[in-house]
């Protein structure tokens, strides 16, 4: 990619993303090959063609007289880098025709350059068509609109609007540095907008978006990025010194570094996580915050592997999920995401929450979690468990947040708020 123009980069990100890498995964080794100040438009592309996939591949796929060669699909993504830039973006049209067609050649594509300079000269010239689609005006995987549409009958196209904004950048005051009233204070002297959330106690929203280097005192521990929702975890587990606490399935350990700043005396909080290649991420936070807790690559599920036998007083069990109520930070979920996919999640949740259970103390609680939307995944994992489960109780908080699911709570992602997220809270009876 070195040398090469940004679309044509950014087409190339595309592709990868539509063969299944995430963002996350092919994004940063692009943003490395260019310049540090064309990183951001960079993202922007990439996120923004992610956003509008379906709507901006509804169009394009109207204006081609036949789908390209399967040896020529980074033009098609090359297209739609383009037609984003057209629809939802400021950038003057004669440099995104004049630059798309520049990077079709870049990319070895030479023989094409007509083909992207009609499309595109069409597109411009026409406007964006209307379409009957609901998957193509909504920006959706077809399925994901019906399952939507079936399981929030009145909210689903909320939901599906939500998922196409940006999401607001949210922090998390360590409560061990400052009070939330504090740090409002030190956003107000820097200039940086801002104001508390309604139900997360630590948390603060920005007005708008700004690098982390220049939230006060961010280098020492002063504050998280970490989303509302999440947050509302430790609200629910009632920490108290002396506690022992697992948060199972840690990674980027954005809740761990919660809950050891919302109590302070815990016993230990033990951190695993499948993924050893996520396991530094877990270590930076902890080490930023000033934080300790026992860090483990393991299979939460697999407990011989890695359990010592001692109960813990508390556990967080945030499972492997769809991922569907954080599509507005994670747009490329809407490529990679399939329905098929929802069954094998439910089964890994069940089995993650039985197997975790047993190393739960009796009368201690444990904390459910999910950033989906989808009840699959949510409440009817909590039935079923509850089911099969004879020494456990569901409790159910009295909150101003959410849903009663009356097998939990479920937020929906809220414009200029939080996340979608889904919560049930567990205790272990004696027997």
């Amino acid at each position: 990619m070195a040398g090469q123009p940004m679309r044509a980069v950014a087409a190339q990100v595309m592709l990868a993303v539509e063969q299944g890498q995430s963002l996350s995964q092919c994004l940063p080794p692009a943003l490395n090959r260019l310049p540090e100040n064309d990183r951001p438009t960079l993202q922007a592309l990439c996120f923004g063609t992610c956003r509008w996939f379906f709507r901006l591949d509804g169009e394009l796929q109207g204006r081609l007289k036949k789908p390209l060669k399967a040896a020529d699909r980074v033009v098609h993504h090359l297209i739609l880098v383009a037609l984003f830039q057209l629809r939802h973006s400021q950038q003057a049209t004669y440099a995104v025709l004049n630059e798309t067609v520049e990077a079709c050649r870049t990319l070895d594509k030479p023989h094409l350059t007509g083909l992207v300079n009609g499309v595109l000269r069409a597109a411009e010239r026409e406007g964006e068509p209307a379409s009957t689609s609901d998957s193509v005006n909504y920006s959706h995987p077809q399925w994901m609109v019906e399952k939507l549409r079936h399981n929030w009958p009145h909210d689903w196209q909320t939901i599906l609007d939500t998922n196409n904004t940006q999401a607001p950048m949210t922090l998390r005051v360590n409560a061990r540095r400052f009070s939330r009233d504090g740090y409002l204070e030190l956003l107000c002297d820097a200039g940086i907008q801002a104001q508390a959330t309604h139900f997360a106690p630590y948390g603060i929203q920005l007005a708008a978006p700004v690098p982390v280097d220049r939230l006060p005192y961010f280098a020492d521990g002063a504050v998280s990025v970490q989303d509302e929702a999440a947050q509302l975890c430790t609200t629910l587990l009632k920490l108290a010194p002396g506690q022992r606490v697992l948060d199972a399935c840690a990674a980027p350990g954005g809740k761990t570094c919660a809950i050891l700043e919302a109590c302070d005396g815990l016993e230990e909080v033990v951190a695993i996580d499948e993924s050893a290649d996520r396991l530094p991420r877990i270590e930076e936070n902890l080490e930023r915050l000033d934080l300790i807790a026992r860090v483990q690559q393991a299979d939460a599920a697999n407990t011989e592997q890695w359990w010592d036998g001692e109960p813990f007083d508390r556990i967080l069990l945030d499972v492997p999920c769809s991922a569907t109520g954080v599509i507005r930070r994670h747009p490329d979920i809407k490529l990679l995401r399939r329905e098929s996919d929802i069954v094998p999640l439910a089964d890994i949740q069940l089995c993650l929450l039985t197997a975790l259970w047993l190393t739960l103390k009796p009368g201690g609680r444990l904390v459910y979690a999910t950033c989906s939307v989808f009840p699959q995944e949510n409440h009817r994992i909590i039935r079923r468990f509850l089911k099969q489960t004879d020494n456990a109780e569901l409790l159910e908080p009295d909150l101003l947040w959410g849903r009663d699911t009356e097998a939990g709570r479920q937020l929906l992602p809220v414009p200029h708020s939080h996340d979608g997220f889904f919560y049930a809270v567990l205790e272990k009876n004696e027997l």
